[in-house]
């Protein structure tokens, strides 16, 4: 699970490519000229806070480099001069978390803090270097932490490092966000001389979850939070990863193959793209679909793809949702349909032969749960081990508790996003967990506070066949700072969906599509252009 899944991989690297490519005809790639050093900068090195040591305190200029350090990506260029802080925290024994500071110039910062979330098991600082450069090149000081442990070039696939690590799975689970956002307050209060007017988090993702985290555990940390794609229930999703590949690996004749994924996708989105009144190649509102894939059986269907029997039910398991042994009681929800074969879909995250879910949920049970290095998921028990991981680990790892009194009470403001194409963590949950709030807040004082958009045709944290890009942080910052609560957002659709993650020109726009504010839904008003946000308004869902 990454902050922005894994870029696409050689997408990613052509965007870059592009990039890199370009500037080499107008640049000669040689050491920028020197200039004087920030020395408010430089002084940061003396600053002096318990269990917080300053270990490089850098003048980042136009023309410098910025390693990245993650999903293969070359270092990028700065085009935002500010200082690089780099520092270790100690807050207790057994704990060392690593985390950067980024103070744009004085006459650039807009006197605002954004803390950025991490991915997957986190382990290093490079997938929320991508988050930080836009928010940086807009003025804002950012932070960001590898989570309290260091898995050089893993991009956070792996919890080895979580082995019999108590202090370890505790940084990871809640603290080192934490610390981190209470040390780089102090460093920005030192370096412009006063503390942030305010201070914002935003993830996607595991990023998510430690979104929601902050707001459940630190309520006074942030006064605002993004909270995209959130894995909150951490190991109840970790139990459907372990689902995944009990119904789509576990037995050899139940795998699913491009065909079948390419057969599936189809057929859903002949069953149910209609349902709002626009054939875009998008289901608006999955709760509404009710695709049998039954119906593309062999014994039913000739098409290439069909599915033989076993495949059938490892797709059912899929909708379905991982469920107990013994009572057959559903633990998660499951997939939407409508996004299986698109671009990093079902064959990145669940289906294909070096697919993540099974990875991370090995990952996470040997390590966190079972303390265990050599467990493996033929071990896994959906009454047992499952119980075990919440006993164990829930109070730690798991942000899904509905009481967010003390944050509203702060005044802190929450927006949540996900996408329904998410292959890799199942967007009812994120519904489900909201309506938790609504039932324990009441709905109209939640909706004081917070609000989640859905997606339609989002996958993971970006991308997708619908509009899926807009800017969640100064949606964010509108509502916290002029009180312009979101109730509609316009999502756009780009030529290149990779572009506004990477800080760089997105190309022509394709399409725009508003998103409601959940419960409601966006619809056609029946004429005009249905690439034209214009032509849609938000009303209620006729969910059936």
């Amino acid at each position: 699970m990454m902050t922005r899944t894994r870029l696409a991989g050689a997408a990613a690297l052509a965007v870059l490519a592009f990039a890199c490519a370009a500037q080499a005809q107008t640049s000669t790639p040689s050491a920028p000229a020197a200039s004087a050093v920030d020395p408010r900068c430089a002084a940061l090195l003396g600053l002096r806070s318990p269990h917080v040591r300053i270990d490089a305190a850098m003048t980042m200029k136009p023309g410098d480099r910025q390693p990245i350090d993650a999903f293969g990506l070359p270092a990028l260029p700065v085009s935002t001069p500010y200082c690089r802080v780099s520092l270790t925290l100690t807050p207790v024994a057994g704990s060392e978390i690593h985390s950067e500071v980024w103070l744009p110039a004085a006459e650039g910062w807009n006197g605002k803090f954004a803390a950025m979330g991490n991915a997957g098991f986190g382990g290093s600082l490079g997938p929320p270097r991508l988050s930080m450069r836009p928010a940086l090149a807009r003025g804002y000081a950012v932070a960001a932490t590898d989570m309290g442990h260091v898995e050089p070039g893993a991009d956070g696939k792996t919890a080895a490092w979580a082995l019999n690590q108590p202090e370890r799975i505790i940084d990871f689970g809640y603290r080192a966000n934490h610390v981190t956002a209470a040390a780089a307050k102090t460093i920005i209060a030192a370096y412009y001389g006063h503390a942030p007017r305010l201070s914002y988090f935003q993830g996607c993702s595991d990023g998510g979850r430690e979104a929601l985290m902050a707001a459940q555990r630190y309520p006074d940390d942030f006064d605002g939070i993004v909270a995209g794609a959130p894995g909150a229930a951490w190991t109840r999703l970790m139990t459907s990863f372990a689902w995944s590949w009990k119904v789509a690996h576990q037995n050899p004749a139940s795998r699913l193959n491009a065909a079948n994924l390419n057969r599936l996708q189809s057929a859903a989105l002949e069953s149910c793209d209609a349902l709002d009144g626009v054939k875009d190649g998008v289901i608006e509102d999955p709760r509404q679909c009710r695709f049998d894939p039954a119906s593309i059986l062999c014994s039913r269907d000739a098409a290439q793809g069909c599915l033989t029997p076993e495949q059938l039910s490892a797709v059912q398991s899929l909708y379905g949702g991982p469920r107990r042994g013994l009572t057959g009681a559903a633990l998660y929800p499951g997939f939407a349909p409508g996004g299986e074969a698109q671009r990093a879909g079902w064959d990145l995250w669940i289906t294909g032969d070096a697919a993540q879910h099974p990875d991370f949920a090995r990952s996470f049970f040997a390590n966190f749960v079972f303390n265990d290095a050599d467990w493996t998921l033929d071990q896994f028990d959906f009454d047992k081990s499952f119980d075990m991981a919440r006993a164990r680990m829930a109070q730690i790892t798991d942000s899904d508790n509905p009481d967010m009194a003390a944050f509203k009470a702060s005044g802190g403001k929450l927006l949540m996003y996900h996408g329904w194409n998410d292959p890799a963590l199942p967007a009812e949950g994120t519904i489900q967990y909201f309506e938790k709030i609504r039932d324990v807040m009441g709905a109209d004082e939640t909706d004081q506070f917070a609000r989640l958009f859905m997606v339609p045709g989002m996958g993971h944290c970006f991308g997708g066949p619908g509009p899926n890009a807009f800017d969640s942080l100064a949606i964010l910052d509108a509502w916290v700072d002029d009180g312009s609560a979101p109730n509609r957002i316009v999502a756009s659709k780009y030529a290149n969906d990779l572009a506004p993650l990477l800080n760089m020109p997105t190309g022509p726009t394709l399409s725009t599509r508003p998103l409601c504010a959940y419960p409601a839904v966006a619809r056609w008003k029946g004429e005009g252009s249905t690439t034209d946000e214009t032509n849609f308004t938000c009303a209620a869902s006729t969910e059936r």
